[in-house]
């Protein structure tokens, strides 16, 4: 199992917060450092200083770790039009020498789009669509040749599809409850799956319906399987109820919908989202300033998923 560190900077974090979590993320080896994509803080939160551009954010960080992956939880489709947004993944790749991911979704949050005078169009599912396949067909075009796409919301003609990441292939994630849509999309476009706070029992689902649209498409065996969850970890009910607190939660609210409690509280859960089929866990970490969560996670957590 594979823990990953999931970052949510919108409520409020500077690139400085950002750049000291993906060390740690690096130093206590974890595998991944992600961060959303959003641009208007969500909830009861100031939000202070204000909201970093994911792609910018990645590109610095790219420079400034060694190891570990970076990528999103999802860049929105409705932020970027696709080759410009091919041409930046594959740029902060490069930077990387070849660690970056893209999860990709359709966009949903109407409110930050009002406040930055992003156009929120109707038919993003659809736009996602022909964004995906946009994006993975520049990328895939061997070099010297061109890419032409012709759909009804995108029209490209005769590009050169540079640059090219430096990864013979940018993996590419796909997530979401939709119970047709999304699993064919998942299936035809994704290396990776990824149900978002979500239970044991939908997720179990929700897995069973991509793998079935996979087995369809005739790739059953290729999609990673992942989740994302809120953690609270704390040595004890003190500390997880500290912890709680300083997030705006509760502590049983937490156990219920994401992963909180004793280590061995959150092994145990974290092994029945793995006999489900589950590889990845993406732990959102609300609290930016709390590194010594990290570091409890790391030495009490990650060794008992090996």
């Amino acid at each position: 199992m594979d823990l990953r560190i999931f970052t949510e900077p919108q409520q409020g974090a500077t690139y400085d917060t950002l750049l000291t979590v993906a060390k740690a993320t690096e130093d206590l080896g974890f595998d991944a450092f992600f961060r959303s994509d959003h641009y208007l803080r969500m909830g009861n939160v100031d939000g202070l200083p204000g909201p970093t551009d994911a792609w910018i954010t990645l590109a610095g960080l790219a420079r400034e770790t060694k190891r570990i992956r970076l990528g999103t939880l999802m860049t929105a489709g409705t932020f970027r039009l696709p080759g410009v947004l091919a041409i930046q993944v594959a740029q902060v790749d490069q930077m990387s020498g070849g660690r970056v991911e893209l999860g990709l979704g359709a966009g949903w949050f109407e409110e930050e789009h009002k406040a930055y005078g992003i156009p929120f169009p109707r038919e993003k599912f659809a736009r996602l669509e022909e964004q995906l396949e946009i994006v993975t067909g520049l990328w895939a075009t061997d070099p010297g040749k061109t890419f032409d796409f012709h759909g009804t919301y995108y029209d490209l003609a005769d590009s050169p599809a540079l640059p090219k990441p430096a990864q013979r292939k940018i993996p590419v994630l796909v997530g979401g409850h939709g119970p047709s849509r999304t699993p064919r999309l998942a299936a035809k476009y994704a290396d990776e799956f990824n149900m978002p706070f979500a239970s044991v029992e939908d997720s179990e689902r929700q897995f069973g319906r991509v793998r079935a649209a996979a087995e369809e498409a005739g790739r059953s065996d290729e999609l990673t399987y992942s989740n994302a969850l809120v953690v609270c970890v704390g040595r004890d009910e003190a500390e997880v109820a500290r912890r709680a607190a300083a997030i705006g939660r509760e502590v049983d609210e937490l156990k219920l919908n994401g992963l909180a409690g004793s280590p061995a509280e959150v092994v145990d859960k974290i092994g029945r989202y793995a006999d489900i089929g589950s590889r990845r866990i993406y732990l959102q970490i609300l609290d930016l300033d709390d590194l010594d969560h990290l570091e409890l996670i790391s030495a009490q957590v990650r060794p008992q998923l090996s």
